[in-house]
């Protein structure tokens, strides 16, 4: 039996990705992708538009994906996780959030790390949702230094992917050569090339949210599986 994986994204650069993830051998996936990058749009330009009013335009999505046939959802956007209310979500399916998988490896590090994003907007949603994480998993405050490259999310919302990644990978670099034992993560999916890259250049490890997702993806179509 091939399981379904619906895919909530804000940007449809985040498909690349997620087709990419490897599967053990003998498990078998099918993704089916939806892209809406409306709401951050409106988010940024209309002051009237309230976090209430975007987390219920979050729930509409994940409930109308559910409906439309899939065994799980996968939500790959900071943002629209930072604005899921749990408490009002209707859909009974497993709901994997990127970002919980990543703040799990995070949370294992005691010391300093430095966390790059290009999306000014998921800065203050993504720390808090980290901190809210480690304490509520047992987990120390985990000693986070935010590095925010807003120029480079400029490119990438225009198209200009290759330029992007050029310029996370210089600033990834730059990081890593100001204090090579600080270990340095890229916050965002979008970033995972470049993170990949530096990795090749420096022979040191970046982190990402790709390598902890591929491990949530197997163990949650395990479980589907064991059903």
């Amino acid at each position: 039996m091939t399981l379904k994986i619906a895919c909530l994204h804000a940007h449809e650069s985040n498909i690349a990705y997620i087709n990419r993830i490897r599967l053990p051998e003998g498990l078998s996936l099918s993704w089916v992708h939806y892209v809406d990058p409306g709401l951050l749009a409106r988010r940024g330009s209309d002051a009237s538009f309230t976090d209430e009013q975007a987390g219920t335009h979050v729930l509409e999505q994940l409930e109308w994906m559910a409906k439309a046939g899939a065994d799980a959802i996968l939500v790959t956007c900071t943002n629209y996780i930072a604005l899921l209310d749990d408490a009002r979500l209707a859909v009974k399916l497993p709901i994997l959030k990127i970002d919980e998988p990543f703040f799990e490896e995070i949370c294992r590090h005691a010391g300093r790390q430095a966390l790059l994003f290009t999306n000014p907007a998921t800065v203050e949603g993504t720390t808090s949702r980290l901190y809210d994480y480690a304490e509520g998993n047992g987990y120390a405050r985990p000693q986070i230094e935010t590095v925010v490259l807003p120029e480079a999310f400029d490119l990438i919302m225009r198209g200009q992917q290759e330029a992007y990644q050029d310029a996370v990978e210089r600033e990834l670099r730059r990081l890593v050569d100001t204090d090579p034992a600080r270990p340095v993560l890229a916050a965002q999916l979008s970033m995972v090339d470049a993170a990949i890259r530096t990795e090749h250049a420096r022979g040191i490890r970046v982190g990402h949210p790709m390598r902890p997702l591929e491990d949530a993806v197997a163990e949650l179509i395990l479980a589907l599986d064991r059903q």
